[in-house]
């Protein structure tokens, strides 16, 4: 299911891409849509994605209504992938193995872009999503989609990842900021793909914040992972720069607990993600086989 959840996602993406690059009143502005479209859908797991769908499935046995929400979450995905490669932030030439995009459009037309994506996303999920959504829910899986975009989201936790290179603050030593940087920087997304899939989906109130309590902790089981191969894979292998943490000097789960710490508070996370799908009684395949997957990477 997950391949061919990924498959509905990287197609109706194209076809997005393609309708706005085809009209031509806005043939002005083709370069920031091409730069849209090379980050967007040069591919990726596309697990924002997917967990969309299926928390809209969970919810109403059905997961066509949120396509369009599970492509906004990737065009917000790859924002941050944008501005995150930009020499001023994370400083990376290389993005899913290809190129970044600043080092193909140049700097200026990535920031474009990648503000470009966020708008674009919120009018995907309001013009896409089928007229037989009630509105109201509508309304409410954008508000998550915007939350996740801004300083309560991805904006908040890039912010206090920068902070966290002026040793001057002595804010390395604090686990609750650590936290703080990828329940922010990296979780939120995530807790906005189940969201807006489940509200989509007509999940109830709390149906919804179980499943945001999953991503929140799936989010942290992701980012110790990702810290972890930062320091043990390739740079081939992740599709883009590795050991830039610690040449950066980067507060991550590695650094503060050291490797075979952070694998210890990884097993510990990840079975705390699968204990909140085991206390609500949640079945999920497509769930289980992406935390599987995340095991699968380090052990």
């Amino acid at each position: 299911m997950i391949k061919g959840y990924k498959k509905i996602i990287d197609e109706t993406l194209v076809s997005y891409f393609d309708e706005i690059l085809e009209n031509k009143t806005h043939i002005f502005a083709k370069k920031t849509i091409e730069a849209m479209k090379y980050t967007t859908c040069l591919g990726g797991k596309r697990l924002r994605g997917i967990l969309c769908l299926e928390s809209c499935r969970l919810a109403s046995n059905d997961y066509f209504a949120a396509i369009p929400a599970a492509c906004a979450l990737e065009m917000l995905h790859a924002q941050s992938l944008i501005h995150d490669d930009l020499p001023s932030m994370d400083n990376d030439d290389l993005r899913r193995g290809k190129p970044s995009n600043h080092k193909v459009f140049g700097e200026a037309f990535a920031i474009l872009a990648g503000d470009a994506l966020i708008s674009l996303g919120a009018q995907i999920i309001a013009d896409k999503t089928s007229k037989a959504i009630p509105s109201e829910r509508i309304l409410k899986a954008i508000r998550e989609y915007l939350l996740a975009a801004g300083i309560y989201g991805i904006v908040g936790g890039q912010t206090a990842d920068l902070e966290a290179e002026d040793s001057t603050l002595n804010l390395r030593d604090n686990e609750d900021y650590l936290n703080y940087i990828q329940t922010y920087k990296t979780g939120a997304l995530f807790e906005a793909s189940t969201a807006s899939g489940a509200i989509i989906g007509g999940a109830s109130s709390e149906k919804v914040r179980t499943l945001k309590e999953f991503a929140k902790n799936f989010g942290l089981a992701f980012q110790m992972a990702d810290d972890i191969l930062d320091v043990i894979s390739t740079s081939k292998e992740m599709g883009k720069t590795t050991g830039k943490d610690e040449f950066e000097n980067k507060l991550t789960y590695v650094k503060k607990y050291g490797l075979e710490g952070a694998k210890q508070k990884l097993i510990l996370q990840i079975q705390a993600t699968y204990d909140i799908l085991k206390k609500d009684n949640i079945e999920s395949g497509v769930f289980d086989e992406i935390i599987e997957q995340i095991s699968k990477r380090i052990f």
